[in-house]
């Protein structure tokens, strides 16, 4: 079974209380879904593997840590994830960032791709795939199978805000991918809503209702 991570780190909820507040502007949303991206970026990489690699310093040679093996890309669900990725990337410069895009079907309610767009060398790279909710779980669900489909191998999942219908159906589909979660709310309403949540991020991120 994956590893679930919920972050406790005090910046972490503090920021998160401010972008669940309804008087919360666009502005001040977007900057902090950005800092709480950045933040959990920093918790979910700590078990990265490192070499050891021999340098110069200005004095001497030495033997200093790099990262290991795999190189890192960022994966956002449009249109909310985009507001995850440039945090990601203050913390991780190099990696390399695909996108995916999905609608949902009204009369089916199944998640639709519309647009996907990869690294070349996705495959090859441990992969973040970002949005700020996890609600029912369907898009993000489809969204991993689609890496997969692609033979994407290494996937983790990110999310600041969570619901348990939608962590249950990730582990169900996906028991291979962690996920690490900002803060795990209580339910979904009966209009797909994570309860209390902050209503819908991308309308929140950018501007539209």
């Amino acid at each position: 079974m994956s590893k679930v991570m919920i972050m406790d780190h005090p910046l972490i909820q503090h920021k998160i209380g401010l972008i669940r507040k309804i008087d919360t502007g666009s502005k001040d949303f977007r900057q902090m879904i950005s800092e709480i991206a950045m933040l959990m970026c920093y918790e979910a990489t700590r078990d990265l593997k490192l070499q050891d690699v021999e340098i110069t310093t200005p004095i001497c040679t030495t033997t200093v840590k790099e990262l290991q093996g795999k190189k890192l890309a960022i994966v956002p669900i449009l249109r909310a994830g985009l507001g995850m990725v440039d945090g990601m990337l203050t913390m991780i410069p190099a990696a390399k960032v695909g996108h995916i895009g999905l609608y949902r079907d009204p009369e089916t309610l199944n998640p639709v791709e519309y647009y996907c767009k990869l690294p070349a060398d996705c495959s090859e790279r441990e992969v973040f795939v970002v949005d700020p909710m996890l609600a029912t779980g369907g898009s993000s669900v489809a969204a991993i199978q689609m890496l997969k489909d692609k033979g994407v191998n290494n996937i983790r999942f990110m999310c600041i805000i969570a619901a348990p219908e939608g962590l249950k159906k990730m582990q169900e589909v996906h028991p291979d991918v962690d996920v690490y979660i900002g803060a795990m709310d209580d339910h979904l309403n009966d209009h797909g809503y994570i309860v209390p949540g902050l209503g819908d991020a991308g309308d929140r991120i950018f501007g539209t209702k």
